[in-house]
């Protein structure tokens, strides 16, 4: 909900890609209901870079997207793709037509967003996830989790992020951290030094497996609220901001209220309340499909979803 309102409307988004993960899954399945409420069918999450996730069928089949190239398929995603050219790209036998290469293209040049999850961020924005014990692979994120300065074209988003005057004027991709400040277990995402800078050391890495760096984040998404770090004027004011949605981990225990409230007088931190958000209302109600089987019937029956998920 704060995602939807404070990013996706705000800037008019229209393109974008969704990193994997409960978070970015949660906003495909209320757009065709929280969204519908807010009037914002047609207006933004149209055109998509994405693999052909089921998660997305009720926005499809409600009007929402008008189009998706995806990277590659989605394992029982196969005879809806084919019920779908209007959608997707296929070929005559119904086949999706994916393309890793021009997709990891149109994800870093041509969308206006890429929003995704993250296991830590440190005070600066920089995230990871490669954290001790664990060595998760990053996607796609860093190609299209950065501001392409070849980028040439301008869209409303785009543009709503420019900076700069007149020749050296230009527009900024929007790369949004989306996590809540604590994981499973009470493990604060925020934190003063990303395990990566310690995996790097010890693998013997020329540089630490970051990520997303934090000069190219232009959002942050909590439960707290949004810190729109492309508005900061230096590295103090985007260390704050970050602070000022981080909750009660150790980066956010550095809030400081008074610069907080600054902050939001000036637009650069947003909490529920001044989005106009209703935090009492986030719950499992405003999901579109809340099972497996509700999107097997959104699809019509074509969604054949694998043996392991269909208890979900």
């Amino acid at each position: 909900m704060l995602a939807i309102r404070g990013v996706y409307e705000r800037h008019e988004v229209v393109s974008l890609n969704h990193g994997i993960g409960f978070d970015t899954a949660a906003i495909e399945l209320i757009l065709p209901t929280y969204g519908d409420e807010l009037g914002l069918r047609g207006r933004i999450a149209k055109h998509w870079v994405l693999n052909p996730h089921p998660t997305l069928i009720p926005a499809i089949e409600t009007g929402w997207i008008e189009s998706v190239h995806c990277f590659g398929g989605e394992p029982g995603m196969e005879r809806y793709v084919a019920a779908r050219p209007d959608i997707f790209f296929t070929g005559r036998d119904g086949s999706l037509r994916s393309n890793r290469v021009l997709a990891q293209l149109a994800g870093q040049y041509a969308i206006d967003m890429f929003i995704g999850s993250s296991l830590q961020i440190d005070g600066d924005g920089n995230s990871s996830t490669v954290t001790a014990g664990r060595l998760a692979g990053f996607g796609g994120a860093p190609n299209m989790g950065h501001d392409p300065h070849g980028r040439r074209h301008g869209t409303a988003a785009w543009l709503d992020l420019a900076t700069g005057e007149g020749a050296s004027r230009r527009g900024r991709k929007l790369v949004v951290q989306l996590v809540e400040t604590f994981k499973a277990g009470g493990t604060p995402t925020f934190v003063d030094r990303l395990d990566a800078v310690d995996v790097g050391e010890l693998a013997g890495m020329a540089l630490p497996p970051v990520m997303i760096y934090g000069d190219d984040v232009s959002h942050v998404v909590t439960e707290e609220g949004v810190a729109y770090l492309a508005k900061t004027n230096s590295l103090d004011e985007r260390r704050a901001a970050i602070a000022a949605v981080a909750g009660a981990t150790p980066i956010g225990l550095r809030n400081d209220p008074k610069v907080t409230e600054r902050l939001r007088q000036d637009g650069i931190v947003a909490f529920p309340e001044d989005l106009g958000v209703d935090v009492h209302r986030a719950d499992r109600m405003l999901l579109a499909a809340k099972s497996i089987g509700d999107l097997e019937a959104w699809s019509g029956g074509l969604y054949d979803p694998p043996a392991r998920f269909r208890n979900f």
